[in-house]
């Protein structure tokens, strides 16, 4: 068996250059207004770290170093030559997403129509016969899709514990009500193609519903 590669300052810059570019594009889009939303990759499988931007920077300016390492409970992890910030608050359910569905990164935005679509309809949000289904893994017709909305709260581990629960392996994407979208994807740009096709749906079923 090989020996699991390891962790260095330059994968978590490497990861955190990746991480500062998502980021630009999705504030351009209006979805980490302030210094909201937090994307995450993974660094290591084995043992679980991702690399997770970090807590309290503009989104639009961050920059390859503004990461944090974190472990499978979202507690930071010293990586010689990474300077020690502080990871995003809900570092814990990224990583509870990643180990979860075996996901490589995790997007969370907070867009508006996934807060107005999660509100509109708590108990998950109905699709189907919509070609852009496609872009999130499931088929263009005759696939009932129903994108999970899960309660909010400030308690990581019991958001992890809902996002359990509703968690469906066939939908990259859960809302949290009144809070905003996490979607995930093998990669981080495959996360990013789910986080806009899935935004798109959203902005679909309330103009039609």
């Amino acid at each position: 068996m090989t020996a699991p590669q390891p962790l260095t300052a330059g994968r978590v810059f490497e990861a955190g250059g990746r991480l500062a570019a998502e980021s630009a594009r999705f504030t351009g889009f209006g979805w980490m207004r302030g210094t909201s939303g937090n994307l995450s990759e993974v660094v290591t499988r084995e043992p679980l770290r991702l690399a997770v931007t970090a807590s309290g920077l503009d989104k639009g300016e961050l920059t390859a170093s503004d990461v944090a390492v974190v472990d499978p409970q979202g507690d930071p992890v010293a990586v010689e030559g990474v300077p020690p910030l502080v990871p995003s608050a809900e570092a814990g359910l990224h990583a509870r997403v990643a180990a979860l569905t075996g996901a490589g990164a995790v997007v969370h935005v907070h867009a508006l129509n996934a807060v107005v679509a999660g509100h509109r309809w708590p108990g998950g949000v109905l699709l189907r016969d919509v070609e852009t289904l496609k872009g999130i893994g499931r088929l263009a017709h005759d696939d009932e899709v129903v994108i999970p909305v899960i309660r909010n709260s400030q308690d990581m581990a019991e958001l992890g514990d809902w996002f359990e629960a509703a968690y469906d392996p066939r939908t990259p994407a859960v809302i949290v009500a009144s809070h905003g979208l996490y979607a995930w994807g093998s990669d981080l740009k495959k996360a990013r193609h789910v986080t806009e096709c899935v935004e798109w749906l959203l902005s679909y079923a309330l103009a039609v519903g």
